[in-house]
């Protein structure tokens, strides 16, 4: 497995578990609770089936908080808005490889609004679509359950594309973040880290718990269990 020690692990709470009639004060939560960046969910209804946030609620979120907002676009043709969601306020912005024809385009869309591009993969999709632009990418996305919907149990298969994506990122000496989503808990954090992730998304499993702060602790601590 991959080496992680003296790897800082950054978690990405994600604001689809939070009280939606309390965004501001669940993003001062998080924050206070020691969490890396807020990872925001974008969805359009048509690459995945349901419809969440908007550039507005970006907006919303950037003048609330100083953590990093790590956007991921579940959306069909992302290009039609990256720029609305860099210019309300995205830090890292990510789309999927599936979502579009021209990744290589909506890259360079990204970076050329100064800000990080990331690449996602789903669970489906072989490894080999996002090897091509790994190294013009801050952050890649390695999906463990189909995209759409919270609460899913980890897809066993795909904890091994974690394992590959690190290795490629390790023999080009990318400096890119490896991110999991999908079923991340306290429990199984260990399983993630030790393939070589060292970015956690988590929603539910962070915002049900009554002390946030050890619960993000604790999934940051994954590297160190026996």
């Amino acid at each position: 497995m991959h080496n992680t020690e003296n790897k800082r692990i950054r978690i990405a709470p994600s604001v689809l578990a939070a009280d939606f009639t309390a965004l501001g004060a669940e993003a001062r939560s998080l924050s206070t609770a020691g969490a890396d960046m807020l990872h925001i969910d974008v969805m359009d209804g048509m690459f995945v089936s349901n419809i969440t946030f908007g550039a507005c609620v970006i907006k919303a979120l950037k003048r609330v908080t100083r953590l990093p907002l790590d956007v991921h676009m579940m959306v069909e043709k992302p290009e039609r808005y990256i720029d609305d969601m860099a210019d309300a306020g995205a830090d890292i912005l990510t789309v999927h490889t599936e979502a579009t024809p021209h990744i290589f385009n909506a890259i360079l869309q990204i970076a050329g609004k100064g800000i990080t591009p990331g690449v996602a993969i789903n669970p489906g999709t072989p490894i080999s679509a996002v090897e091509c632009v790994l190294q013009n990418v801050g952050l890649v996305l390695v999906m463990t359950v189909n995209p759409g919907l919270g609460g899913q149990q980890v897809i066993p298969a795909a904890l091994d594309k974690i394992t590959v994506v690190r290795g490629m990122l390790d023999r080009i000496k990318s400096k890119a973040l490896l991110q999991v989503d999908g079923g991340v808990t306290v429990e199984n954090a260990n399983e993630f880290i030790r393939r070589g992730a060292d970015t956690l998304v988590s929603g539910t499993a962070i915002l049900s718990t009554r002390d946030r702060k050890k619960t993000i602790e604790d999934m940051r601590r994954g590297n160190q269990r026996e």
